[in-house]
């Protein structure tokens, strides 16, 4: 395995499973995994499966965080880089067409956090652990850490970011950081559940629904409804619509 990790693709049939591979780093996070993450996540747009599943190898982190060594030899313009890079691998994921699906497994922290809520739907086991620590090292969380507030709430988030402590998963659900703990035994059953309940839905409308999510995050609220209204109309023209309802009726009136 490459000293830096890799990130590995696995496909089974519709699905895709992403894995961060870095375990001898506690999946840290440095330059080429970041760029790795970003054009796989881009390359998932030219064919969008039903569902993404995003985790880390091993048991010990999803991401453990940026990686110290590389954050620790930078100057002002290489940290405008290597953030760009957080940046850009995050939101790539945000920009995925298909659903994400994190599946957390021990530690999410920084730049790893960052990636998870980046994810459409988080799922933890009941040991995993989530955490901000960039203020222990003298720099803010910045870029994708300014989803928490939406996430948790600003106090939530404040307390979050400013005292560097970490979250346990029970914590982290309570907050609304995560949407499913279970524990670690039942973890791919329950992301399996997701994916299955996702795979039950129209692609085209689950795409759309996923599509107005991060309209609704970047817009005013009048933009948002309004683009909705126009979404909804334009579903219509394929008929999919009225063949699921229509066989929806059929079924009730035979019941």
């Amino acid at each position: 395995m490459d000293s830096d990790g890799r990130i590995r693709v696995e496909r089974d049939g519709d699905t895709v499973r992403v894995v961060i591979d870095n375990p001898r780093k506690a999946n840290a996070l440095g330059s080429a995994l970041l760029e790795a993450l970003r054009t796989t996540f881009e390359s998932l747009g030219a064919a969008p499966p039903r569902a993404v599943i995003l985790t880390g190898e091993g048991e010990r982190a999803f991401a453990g965080g940026a990686d110290l060594a590389e954050l620790g030899s930078l100057d002002v313009e290489s940290a405008r880089a290597f953030i760009g890079k957080v940046h850009a691998a995050c939101n790539a994921v945000r920009r995925c067409p298909a659903p994400v699906i994190a599946r957390l497994r021990g530690a999410a922290l920084g730049a790893g956090l960052e990636l998870a809520a980046s994810c459409d739907i988080r799922v933890a086991s009941d040991g995993a652990t989530f955490g901000m620590p960039e203020v222990r090292f003298g720099i803010p969380s910045v870029v994708e850490a300014a989803l928490l507030p939406r996430l948790l709430g600003r106090g939530r988030a404040a307390w979050f970011l400013l005292t560097g402590r970490n979250l346990d998963a029970r914590t982290a659900l309570e907050w609304g950081l995560v949407e499913r703990v279970v524990p670690a035994a039942d973890l791919d059953a329950e992301v399996e559940a997701t994916v299955a309940a996702i795979r039950e839905m129209d692609p085209e409308a689950v795409r759309e629904q996923k599509r107005l999510l991060a309209f609704w995050d970047e817009r005013p609220l009048a933009e948002g409804i309004a683009e909705s209204i126009e979404s909804l109309a334009q579903s219509y023209r394929s008929g999919v619509p009225n063949r699921l309802i229509g066989g929806y009726l059929s079924a009730r009136k035979k019941g």
